[in-house]
């Protein structure tokens, strides 16, 4: 090759370069800090949700978004550390299930823009302005927990009839949970049942609750929506099922897991929506710009094969309105 050829070869190639390099685009890094553990059933659903809501979207892991993970087990103190974690690694978006966690996304500075999963009551728990202008860095999906709570009541009395006692186990931590306790008692007092409730604040305590469950004159288990606790849901359904107890909540995910009914938003929906809010954000968009949804379908969930197993008949009627069958 002739000595002005090779320069003019070199010079077109070191043109090119920058180019080259212009064109390799480093993912973006996406932080969840989950309410729960990370070795979790519940865990490993809701990471391949939000992996799904982002392939809906357009966004491939690794190419375009790398997805931080980290796990509060259950203990909501340990949030405000993980959060601070999560901005150090450099994330753009914080993905949140639980009230706590939102509150310690919203303390970072700089602020880093947040997706709520499925939370409750976001306006009433202050963590927005209003749904159709939340303001601030926050946007995402509420789940209407708040409102169809006492609908479960219906549910029991139709197949539980001779059910009159209910445990009802909740975490107090959560500023949604003692009202919806409220709610199931006086609901539960004008159908002539009562309701016991059992504090559950951490996997620690299960064994110890679910013992005082077992010693305790119930007829039925109610778990009350808290992203923690819902995270033991597969625990407890296997002990409904072996002490014979109805077990109902709001969260279809659990009835999956052995839980006899579940009326209220799919969880899984709500994951994976975030890839709409997410893909919204990294193309520029306001997320307090973003109106906060809510779940357009409250479904019914029944599993027939623990129907079975505890000795639970539900009615044809029943089954036929039901959006999934667990046979």
């Amino acid at each position: 090759m002739r000595r002005r050829e090779f320069i003019t070869l070199l010079g077109g190639t070191a043109t090119a370069w920058p180019i080259i390099a212009g064109a390799q685009k480093s993912p973006t890094r996406l932080g969840f800090l989950s309410a729960g553990s990370a070795g979790s059933r519940t865990t490993a659903a809701q990471i391949a949700d939000i992996h799904r809501g982002l392939k809906d979207n357009g966004m491939i892991e690794g190419r375009d978004y790398i997805l931080e993970t980290r796990f509060a087990a259950g203990h909501y103190d340990r949030f405000p550390a993980l959060a601070n974690e999560l901005a150090q690694a450099g994330v753009s978006v914080v993905l949140v299930n639980t009230i706590s966690a939102v509150r310690a996304a919203q303390a970072l500075t700089p602020p880093i823009s947040i997706v709520m999963l499925s939370i409750n009551d976001p306006v009433g728990t202050g963590l927005v302005a209003s749904l159709a202008r939340p303001g601030g860095h926050t946007t995402g999906m509420a789940t209407l927990n708040e409102d169809v709570t006492a609908k479960i009541l219906e549910f029991q009395r139709m197949l539980v009839p001779k059910g009159k006692v209910i445990a009802v186990l909740f975490n107090p931590v959560n500023p949604t949970n003692p009202p919806m306790v409220d709610d199931l008692t006086r609901g539960s007092k004008a159908m002539g049942m009562k309701v016991v409730p059992f504090v559950l604040r951490s996997p620690e305590d299960l064994d110890s609750v679910l013992a005082t469950v077992a010693g305790a004159q119930v007829d039925t288990i109610h778990l009350v929506a808290d992203s923690g606790n819902l995270d033991l849901g597969d625990r407890i359904a296997d002990f409904s099922i072996e002490h014979r107890l109805p077990f109902f909540t709001t969260s279809p995910r659990v009835v999956e897991f052995g839980a006899l009914l579940a009326y209220g938003a799919s969880l899984g929906k709500l994951f994976v929506r975030s890839g709409y809010f997410i893909k919204r954000i990294l193309d520029g968009a306001n997320p307090g710009d973003l109106p906060v949804e809510q779940p357009t379908q409250i479904e019914l969930w029944i599993n027939l094969k623990t129907a079975g197993a505890i000795g639970v008949e539900i009615p044809l009627q029943l089954q036929q309105l039901a959006e999934r069958l667990i046979e």
